[in-house]
């Protein structure tokens, strides 16, 4: 990155950025010669997210029991042999830390250097801290979230003061299947980990990690395939076979998230302990209403958000005995239950990672995982209600401290075709001799011509 042990001019730059970040300066300066683009950008995400420079540690995302159970169900669980072989063990030995953390930058795992572990934990870089961009500013981790990319950010290149003695290098981990982001792995340390070898050696590190878990869940579904179903007396079921049930969902539970993609499909995809199935219409809606009340709902509840007008419970319980069947054969745990309409277990619906991402000021990753507004063909007003937040909220939050990419990147969805707002607003970022103004332009006199006639 910078040379990239600490460039004097760079350091000195950012040094520069500080001081007027302490006069209020930062959001209205021109910009400093010297300040790379990603870093003052970050730093104005991080001043929009209010968050502090002075402040002198990460907040706790997570208590220890809450961690620990945490991460036992992480996808990324599966994947730390990989990380330690390659990262962590070498690391002990050349006073680096090696940092792994969820999609949103809270961080899992930190090892390495122990001398290093106990200074670290003087800004809390510790396993169960939050070091999103919206809690500590720029750092690698943060900022390679916010971004989608491999980055490496120097001393006082960091928004935080106290960070500034520490250097980092961090790239996003995605599902080998999906592309979601699943998480981050980043090193940290003093100059070197900044170093131009480092940000390859972790690139080379994720793809491996990458290669790993899709080999494993290739493994686990052939082992599932060639299991035979053998019919077992209830004692011999809830006795033998229980250990085996047990360890085989742990290891399902470590490799897989259970999903609900609704975003930008008429037609849900489930996927349970690694299996997948196109659900229909009715079905879709009615898992995506039960995801995003965890807590249940009365048949009459169910069937006010399900239908228009009048909603019928005698029909929505036909609904559910013909869903039953279907998860049921996904898998038994995950039947939901009744009185209330409950799931039993955490199913991730990709409208709530998106929610999560904008409450937590990560707008870059919710616009990753965004594919288009949720059952677009849905009249059910619960459906409705869900749809018309998310989108709004995801466009909101592009156009509040989205970049010229972001809005760029929005308006390319179904929904924006139309949007006036967006345009003028990636216009107004985009630097004048930019080639992509051409096109914005053009789209902004179609809408104003449509308007017209």
């Amino acid at each position: 990155m910078t040379n990239l042990l600490h460039p004097e001019p760079r350091q000195s730059a950012a040094l520069a950025g500080h001081e007027r970040m302490g006069s209020g300066a930062v959001n209205g300066t021109p910009e400093i010669p010297g300040l790379r683009r990603l870093i003052r950008e970050s730093w104005q995400r991080s001043a929009s997210f209010k968050a502090n420079p002075d402040n002198a540690a990460a907040p706790l995302a997570f208590d220890w029991d809450q961690l620990e159970d945490y991460r036992r169900q992480h996808p990324l669980a599966a994947i730390m042999p990989v990380i330690n072989k390659l990262l962590v063990q070498p690391s002990h030995d050349s006073g680096l830390l090696v940092a792994v953390g969820d999609e949103v930058g809270r961080l899992l795992w930190v090892d390495g250097d122990p001398t290093l572990q106990r200074r670290a934990e003087g800004m809390m870089f510790v396993p169960g801290a939050d070091w999103s961009e919206a809690s500590v500013g720029t750092s690698a981790p943060g900022t390679a979230l916010a971004l989608g990319r491999g980055i490496q950010i120097a001393g006082a290149e960091h928004y935080q003061r106290a960070v500034h003695p520490w250097s980092c290098t961090a790239v996003p981990f995605h599902d080998p299947d999906s592309g979601a982001v699943l998480g981050v792995v980043d090193i940290t340390g003093t100059a070197t980990a900044v170093a131009p070898h480092t940000l390859s050696l972790v690139e080379a590190t994720v793809a491996a990690a990458q290669a790993q878990l899709r080999v494993e869940r290739l493994q686990l579904a052939a082992e599932l395939a060639r299991k035979p179903v053998r019919r077992r007396s209830p004692a011999a079921a809830a006795g033998q076979g229980r250990g085996a049930r047990e360890g085989s969902r742990a290891k399902e539970g470590s490799l897989y998230r259970n999903s609900l993609q609704l975003l930008g499909r008429d037609q849900a995809l489930l996927s349970l302990g690694g299996r997948t199935v196109s659900l229909s219409a009715r079905h879709s809606e009615i898992l995506a209403l039960l995801s995003a009340h965890p807590e249940g709902l009365s048949a009459e509840e169910l069937s006010s958000l399900l239908y228009p007008g009048e909603g019928s419970t005698i029909t929505l319980r036909a609904e559910m005995v013909r869903l039953r069947k279907v998860i049921q054969q996904l898998s038994p745990d995950a039947v939901p239950g009744s009185r209330p309409y409950r799931l039993p277990l955490d199913l991730v619906p990709d409208t709530g990672q998106v929610l999560s991402c904008l409450q937590r000021g990560a707008h870059r990753i919710a616009l990753e995982i965004y594919r288009g507004e949720m059952l677009p063909r849905s009249e059910a007003p619960g459906i409705v209600e869900l749809r018309t937040r998310v989108s709004s909220l995801l466009r909101e939050a592009v156009l509040t401290d989205g970049s010229a990419e972001s809005l760029l990147k929005y308006a390319t969805l179904p929904e924006a075709r139309d949007d006036v707002g967006i345009r003028r607003a990636a216009l107004r970022l985009l630097p004048p001799r930019s080639p992509k103004r051409a096109a914005v332009v053009a789209d902004l006199e179609r809408l104003e011509a449509e308007l017209r006639a």
